[in-house]
């Protein structure tokens, strides 16, 4: 059995684990395999052992992967902070965009979608962690952008994604992820037809599963380290995933 088949396998069994212990069904938690770094062969490893959606941060990396992968029915998430001067080809290329932090870039990723294409799927990124360096919208400020970004052509939003400040004390973990789960039942109390709340990482699966999540993002702990060093395609530093 190849090592990547062998880490879904390992990783699908810590998602069925963390849901029986919190009474849900692992079937409600999607798997998004983060790919950045990590070259085209690995993706295509992956999906020949089952895995269709893959999360990438840059979108030039991801256009290399896309164009080399063409033939396979992939599903693309764009993960990392989107800079405006990419938001038209990540309009045209991605299924789902999960870092939407602002109007101008909601507004932008619907002007840039096709109306032959299906709606992008969004995910308006919440910053529940309170770090100046990490994207995403404060909690207070959530509602208007959402609201917002639900009533723009060519675009459908979904939920909401968050990545806390990395930290080992579960007891913390739970309680970032548990701001963001009560952000998304707040709007969804607003009238807000939600489904998707992508939380949790290699490292704190559990803790997002416990709270809530049902996407998670997983890179290290399917593809292994990521290489390091060296200029990213999009011109911008490297984020944790």
């Amino acid at each position: 059995m190849g090592a990547i088949r062998a880490n879904l396998q390992a990783v699908s069994a810590r998602i069925a684990r963390a849901a029986q212990a919190a009474g849900r069904d692992p079937h409600t938690v999607r798997v998004l395999a983060v790919s950045k770094m990590h070259p085209a062969a690995h993706v295509d490893e992956a999906y020949h052992a089952g895995q269709i959606a893959f999360g990438e941060n840059y979108v030039q990396e991801a256009l290399g992967k896309m164009q080399a992968l063409a033939r396979l029915p992939l599903e693309w998430h764009l993960i990392g902070p989107l800079q405006s001067n990419k938001a038209r080809l990540a309009a045209e290329r991605f299924a789902w965009v999960q870092s939407v932090a602002s109007e101008r870039v909601a507004r932008r990723l619907s002007e840039n979608r096709s109306a032959e294409q299906a709606p992008l799927n969004v995910l308006v990124q919440v910053n529940v962690s309170g770090e100046t360096s990490k994207s995403g919208v404060a909690p207070a400020a959530l509602p208007a952008l959402a609201h917002v970004v639900a009533g723009l052509p060519r675009l459908r939003l979904r939920g909401l994604m968050a990545i806390p400040e990395p930290t080992a004390d579960i007891a913390l973990q739970r309680a970032r992820f548990g701001v963001a789960r009560r952000c998304y039942d707040a709007l969804a109390g607003e009238g807000l037809a939600l489904d998707t709340l992508s939380l949790g990482m290699s490292d704190d699966l559990e803790a997002a599963i416990a709270e809530g999540s049902t996407m998670v993002r997983i890179g290290t702990a399917i593809f292994g380290p990521r290489g390091t060093g060296g200029a990213h395609p999009d011109g911008v530093a490297k984020t944790h995933s």
